[in-house]
């Protein structure tokens, strides 16, 4: 099956049943509301799909660990706050630790990194509105933006991939646990952790991601890591510890500019 129609039936089906178990409206405004559902999945998937085609899969992780990096350029530019010195040497200590790890090629195809940078770009913008907004009930804020997404992603996988495709019945385990556990749990744990947490805080935990699927590669596949890549592992490692250090970085990563 196309990976355009996965990502339909990923979205969709995990909207519909969230709705099922919280069956309200929105809060939030619909003009709002569609502008995230844009960002978050129709964009985005649709960005990430055309960046993962172009491009070795190190070099897709290592684009969208630029995240804290947005996060702080955002806030400068827009909100006139600039970044204390020790989190932007955060942000540049978790980047380079995904380089050691990802081993990325020199060989980069300049659509494909535009895609990745751009989806990173929406996450970060996305992030900040719903830090301003009051979205109310964020698994009613999660259905609405995964039902909206999904729908805004039927033309691109028609236009891509033809009509739609179902899945096989030796498919569907996956696509279930595609639905639930990744999809919908996922998106409402992440949109609840970045209004409680911060933007700034989850865009350095999302460095675990690549650090994650290293270490099932070691124990599932039993892939081997070299120094370069345990170095990696270890530098994003401590750059998640010294982001608690001291209590009050954590609390106020910026500095407002002197006009």
């Amino acid at each position: 099956m196309s990976p355009y129609w996965v990502a339909v039936w990923r979205a969709l089906p995990a909207g519909i049943l969230m709705l099922m178990l919280r069956p309200r409206l929105p809060t939030l405004v619909w003009s709002k509301l569609g502008l995230l559902a844009f960002c978050n999945i129709g964009a985005f998937f649709a960005l990430l799909f055309i960046g993962a085609y172009r491009l070795p899969g190190a070099v897709a992780g290592t684009l969208g660990a630029t995240l804290p990096l947005i996060f702080l350029m955002l806030a400068w530019l827009i909100d006139k706050k600039r970044p204390g010195i020790k989190w932007l040497l955060l942000g540049l200590m978790g980047l380079g630790g995904v380089i050691l790890l990802l081993n990325p090629s020199a060989d980069l195809d300049p659509i494909g990194v535009l895609c990745m940078l751009s989806a990173t770009t929406l996450i970060a913008f996305s992030s900040r509105w719903m830090q301003k907004w009051d979205v109310g009930d964020f698994l009613v804020l999660t259905a609405w933006q995964l039902l909206l997404g999904g729908l805004m992603l039927i033309p691109l996988a028609w236009f891509m991939a033809g009509p739609p495709q179902l899945p096989s019945m030796t498919l569907v385990p996956s696509l279930i646990w595609l639905v639930i556990a990744n999809t919908a749990v996922a998106y409402w744990a992440w949109l609840w952790s970045m209004r409680n947490l911060g933007p700034e805080i989850m865009g350095m935990v999302a460095l675990v991601n690549p650090v994650v699927a290293v270490s099932l590669g070691v124990l599932i596949v039993g892939e081997t890591l070299d120094m370069r890549q345990w170095m990696g592992i270890a530098v994003i490692l401590l750059s998640l510890l010294l982001m608690k250090l001291p209590q009050n970085l954590r609390l106020n990563p910026f500095k407002k500019v002197q006009p």
